[in-house]
């Protein structure tokens, strides 16, 4: 082989440009946050407690691997619809009558099978909780004398990390809020004029729950 014939090696400094296939393995907080419908603020608080793994760029910019983000989605869809530990007992914390009668009407209709209550305000919802042990709790973040960050605190000082499911409902939903009620240990932070299908899957109530009422029901305004 002469030299002209030779391969040339490659010029240094340049940039090999990632091949498509590469990119698509991986998304970004945005794109995992579209397929979980939480905020991406969410998916980083996942990632940051190690519930989700994800990888850096060279450029600090979080990524996570498509078969991560479906292994971790298939094993939410297991834990909220599991035959064997079906949800039973719902309690409503909120402070609004008129949100929290709207709630417990579309559980009925929903969720006929879930004994449903409600407290409308922090401290007897802690007595509530201690007598029914409810499976599942819905928290208003905003309300007076004890607000849902410190029931959360609370509820999970008294009966551990599992049980019950808390998920936050918000009238005025911001990342800041997201990002306090994750910390303090619910599973979930919603706005409550979320459509009542998101509201019943987050619930775990999704092997239990019936089909949608041909005329959907529609929260009240914040």
């Amino acid at each position: 082989m002469s030299e002209t014939d030779a391969p040339k090696p490659p010029r240094r400094g340049r940039a090999v440009a990632a091949s498509p296939s590469r990119r698509q393995q991986f998304l970004t907080p945005n794109q995992v946050a579209d397929r979980l419908l939480v905020a991406p603020v969410t998916v980083r608080l996942w990632a940051s407690r190690g519930l989700l793994p994800s990888e850096s760029t060279p450029g600090g910019h979080r990524r996570f691997r498509v078969e991560d983000v479906e292994a971790f989605i298939a094993k939410r869809q297991q834990i909220q619809s599991a035959g064997e530990a079906q949800p039973s007992r719902l309690l409503i914390i909120d402070d609004d009558a008129q949100f929290a009668r709207y709630l417990s009407n579309l559980l009925a209709a929903r969720a006929p099978s879930v004994s449903v209550d409600i407290a409308f305000d922090g401290f007897t919802a802690g007595i509530k909780c201690e007598s029914m042990r409810p499976d599942v709790v819905t928290l208003d973040l905003q309300m007076p004398d004890m607000d849902g960050f410190a029931v959360c605190r609370l509820l999970r000082s008294m009966f551990g990390e599992q049980r019950p499911r808390i998920v936050a409902l918000s009238g005025f939903l911001s990342a800041d809020n997201i990002k306090r009620i994750l910390s303090a240990g619910a599973n979930a932070c919603l706005a409550k004029t979320t459509a009542p299908d998101v509201l019943i899957r987050e619930l775990g109530l999704a092997g239990v729950a019936g089909p949608a009422a041909a005329k959907p029901t529609t929260p009240p305004a914040a």
